[in-house]
């Protein structure tokens, strides 16, 4: 192994790791990205590093970008850890805020190659399509669940987000708390601004690369539940649609 090569390898670990952009696009560590794609190496190396600590390297738009994959107990979050940041109590509170999040990457992606050519969201964007969401979701909960736990948690999902308010009734201006679904919804992107996954400017949120990297490559890798559920959903109305 070449030492000038594993150098590189670490550095361009470490600028990833703390979080550092690293773009041949932007010029931010640019002599990084250029190691990393033109040195066999050096990229062998630091895919070696990166799979080892169960972490996933993304390469897009000339950007690279790290995320830690599933279950990882040092990179990743636990439910505790993640109520903590969010400032929730309870479980159903943030499997809410999971499901607002969910919501918010299919106004931008509902596939891999599907992007949906938004420019940002608002705040009653969102809370719009978790209604709408929900709603599609618990009456068709029957064909869609898989046991009873599964249609009672999303039954309990649709009534925690049904008794809130649209927005709290002493809030000037929408805040994250748990007292609204303005509220739910605030505190959700201020997870996602935390993870330099969107940008907030006069109440408009943005995606960032970081952002578009990882939901390209969602689709195609991880399809979870709540995704098994949205194309059956989807196959559902075809079928309704195909019987008029």
């Amino acid at each position: 192994m070449n030492n000038r090569n594993f150098e590189r390898a670490m550095d361009l670990f470490s600028a990833l790791i703390v979080g550092e952009e690293v773009s041949k696009r932007t010029g931010k560590n640019a002599d990084l990205y250029d190691a990393y794609t033109s040195n066999a190496e050096v990229n062998e190396i630091l895919d070696t590093m990166l799979k080892k600590l169960g972490l996933k390297l993304y390469d897009s738009n000339e950007s690279l970008f790290v995320s830690a994959g599933d279950h990882n107990r040092v990179f990743g979050f636990s439910n505790e850890e993640l109520k903590r940041m969010m400032g929730l109590r309870l479980n159903k509170e943030l499997y809410l805020c999971y499901y607002i999040i969910y919501n918010v990457m299919t106004m931008f992606y509902h596939s891999s190659a599907s992007y949906t050519y938004l420019e940002y969201v608002k705040c009653e964007d969102v809370i719009e399509a978790v209604s709408a969401s929900l709603k599609n979701v618990t009456d068709k909960i029957n064909l869609l669940a898989r046991n009873e736990l599964e249609e009672s948690s999303f039954e309990l999902l649709a009534i925690t987000w049904d008794e809130q308010p649209v927005i709290g009734k002493e809030d000037a201006a929408v805040r994250a708390s748990r007292g609204s679904k303005a509220g739910y919804v605030k505190t959700a992107f201020n997870f996602l601004i935390s993870q330099n996954l969107f940008a907030e400017a006069q109440e408009r949120y943005y995606p960032t690369e970081r952002f578009h990297a990882l939901m390209r490559h969602y689709f195609e890798e991880e399809r979870g539940r709540l995704f098994e559920m949205e194309q059956a959903l989807m196959m559902e109305g075809e079928k309704e649609d195909a019987a008029y």
